[in-house]
């Protein structure tokens, strides 16, 4: 466990209990139950109301009120979206909420920082005894998460012993964006963390690749003896589909991987366009410098709306000035078409336009070996339960060829295309764009 010495700590204490924090905001997904952690949203929200005096709680599913406000602004849209979810859809305020200056000790984001890295060394090491330190698991959230994280370090295994990849390095960019002190000794931390992994292949050891994650966390942290014990934790996992991964037949795989070579392609100016605009504005993975998210503001966020992979492969696509808007695949002032956000809708147009055809589609033990087809500004979709519920834009291969995607929902950029959706029973769609 980390420790620290203990003016760090009493530093720590003194600053973090004259913060506040005003809201939680309802768009973190628990990595085991998704149920018990509205639950817990909607009484501290509860609490909340009766020891502030707010107006409304934070995003209860079961309250429909809107303020008079709200009304007037988006009288058209689904009763359920509340006033935090429309402020959360403007690009303009969602860019400037996440990247601004917050009234929060920047020594705390090194601490928490130290944290993630600390986790995350511990999972690419495969070490099971520093990970479980990290929790408390004699209460029930806290055992939960140690669970769930144990989960992806063999799922994170499982995946490399596949691909013949070995992962070196994972480093984490924190950014709090609101904290408050729910007990002595014990904050409540809401964080964008964007985590790059480095890997190489086992055949290919001095040329290293790089991917980049973007989550959303909700964690309490407690200080205990001069370290930081996490006892509950919630965030969008961008692996939780394949968290019941079984054996697959790798060997063979692996073997047809590490035979690959690099790949030599040239990109039309649409295309690089396309790959630009997708790495500029990926949100929480973002590969501009000084930001930790970013996304196009003259676009709505349709998170609260069920989702925003779709919208974003269509904005790709649209920026990269090859394709027109129609009727059929529009988007305008706000509104979209189905063929433009819904991702099945997405995949369907694309097929039966034209602007796209089927490489393959199946399992992944069917496709792999057509994926090496795809190229930069192709479409990957994802099937589960016999529908597209998610499609990624290919924007990159790495030093064996292999192709890397960009997407929202969880933001992923230059990420192993199958990566975090190797469950047997997610099917892949491989479309050629005709750029």
């Amino acid at each position: 466990m980390i420790e620290y010495k203990k003016i760090y700590r009493i530093f720590l204490v003194i600053t973090l209990f004259t913060v506040g924090m005003n809201s939680i905001e309802n768009n973190y997904i628990y990595a085991q139950d998704k149920n018990i952690y509205q639950n817990e949203l909607e009484a501290d929200n509860q609490n909340k109301q009766k020891n502030t005096g707010t107006k409304n709680k934070a995003n209860d599913k079961t309250n429909n009120e809107k303020t008079k406000q709200d009304e007037k602004n988006s009288n058209t849209r689904q009763d359920k979206i509340n006033n935090q979810n429309i402020d959360a859809e403007d690009g303009y305020k969602k860019n400037k909420s996440m990247n601004e200056e917050q009234d929060i000790s920047k020594q705390y984001e090194v601490y928490l920082k130290n944290l993630f890295d600390y986790r995350n060394k511990a999972i690419m090491d495969h070490n099971e005894e520093i990970l479980k330190k990290i929790y408390d698991t004699d209460i029930k959230f806290g055992l939960w998460a140690y669970e769930h994280e144990m989960k992806k370090m063999q799922y994170l295994k499982n995946w490399s012993d596949k691909q013949g990849v070995v992962f070196d390095e994972i480093d984490a960019k924190v950014k709090i964006n609101k904290m408050r002190e729910r007990e002595k000794n014990l904050y409540g931390i809401i964080c964008t963390v964007c985590t790059k992994y480095k890997y190489y292949y086992e055949n290919q050891p001095d040329i290293k690749n790089e991917f980049q994650i973007g989550t959303q966390h909700y964690l309490h942290v407690r200080v205990e003896d001069d370290r930081y014990v996490i006892t509950k934790e919630w965030y969008t996992d961008p692996f939780a589909d394949s968290l019941n991964l079984e054996h697959i037949n790798s060997k063979e795989i692996k073997s047809y991987i590490l035979s690959q070579g690099q790949v030599q392609f040239d990109l039309s100016d649409r295309q690089k366009k396309a790959v630009d605009y997708a790495h500029k504005y990926c949100g929480a993975a973002t590969n501009v410098d000084d930001k930790i998210y970013l996304i196009n503001p003259n676009y709505k966020d349709f998170n609260s709306d069920g989702g925003d992979c779709a919208n974003f492969a269509s904005q790709i696509m649209y920026e990269s000035g090859t394709f027109s808007k129609n009727p059929t695949w529009n988007y305008e002032n706000g509104a979209a078409t189905k063929a433009w956000v819904n991702a099945q809708g997405f995949k369907n147009y694309l097929v039966y336009s034209g602007r796209g055809y089927y490489l393959a589609k199946g399992s992944y033990e069917e496709v792999y070996k057509e994926a090496y087809k795809l190229r930069p500004g192709d479409i990957v979709g994802y099937e589960k339960n016999g529908r597209i519920t998610h499609v990624s834009t290919v924007t990159g291969l790495d030093s064996r060829g292999y192709p890397l995607v960009t997407c929202h929902n969880t933001d992923r950029l230059l990420v192993p295309w199958d990566l975090g959706w190797s469950d047997k029973k997610i099917g892949f769609h491989l479309i050629k764009v005709n750029y």
